[in-house]
């Protein structure tokens, strides 16, 4: 299904990989905004013909790394909410992706990356924190220098000024810490206290134990006081 609605265009077919060619002929040279939301799209190759898009809307689709957009100088929203882009090796985020919308998006001022791995937060990975967050923005930021949004953020005076000191060298996933087995230093952990007795700790070997227990009840309430002997009284 299609809708035409000041030079908005959006689009939702099945199994739909690519643009259709229909759209680019009969919009391509109207539209302002376009949204593929929904759909499978793994290459957004037939943009070539929409010269005058301003804003794109690509979330919930199959775009990755290897994502290459047409020199689109008016565009200044783009929105990949929720796609495939991740983290390509010895490359901090996706270099190459960044590097790419600084070339051909020169008017970008919106980006949203939000549910891509490439965006460290908590809807992608519980293990990241804001810190990781806050990392991935600066480095984001120091690549495409004009962005006064970044995800769902304003740019702060002080984010911009980060990024332009530090964000080159911004690492947004931490190592993981994997204790050496060979480190005689490595904590012993001790097994959680049980009250049972030793017969019955074992998991593997469980035995029942049997044992005469006393237990008196010192308490003043009326249900507790029948348990009281009388040589207590």
């Amino acid at each position: 299904a299609w809708r035409n609605k000041s030079l908005s265009v959006s689009y939702i077919g099945q199994d739909c990989e690519a643009i259709p060619e229909f759209l680019a002929v009969k919009y391509g040279s109207i539209a302002r905004r376009l949204d593929l939301s929904f759909n499978r799209l793994r290459s957004l190759t037939g943009l070539k013909a929409f010269t005058q898009l301003e804003e794109l809307i690509v979330d919930n689709n199959l775009l990755g790394n290897d994502l290459r957009l047409p020199r689109l100088p008016q565009l200044h929203t783009l929105t990949l909410n929720k796609n495939q882009i991740s983290f390509q090796p010895m490359l901090p985020l996706c270099l190459n992706l960044l590097e790419h919308l600084q070339e051909v998006t020169p008017a970008l001022e919106y980006l949203s990356l939000l549910g891509n791995e490439a965006c460290p937060n908590q809807l992608v990975s519980l293990d990241k924190d804001e810190d990781d967050y806050q990392r991935y923005r600066y480095f984001v930021l120091h690549k495409l220098k004009n962005l006064k949004f970044l995800d769902s953020r304003r740019v702060t005076q002080r984010e911009q000024q980060e990024a332009e000191a530090r964000g080159e060298f911004m690492k947004v996933v931490k190592p993981k810490t994997e204790q050496d087995p060979s480190d005689v230093r490595a904590e012993v952990t001790s097994p959680p206290y049980t009250p049972l007795p030793k017969g019955s700790r074992d998991a593997k070997n469980h035995k029942g134990v049997f044992a005469k227990c006393r237990y008196v009840y010192y308490g003043k309430h009326s249900e507790g006081n029948r348990f009281i002997r009388n040589d207590q009284l």
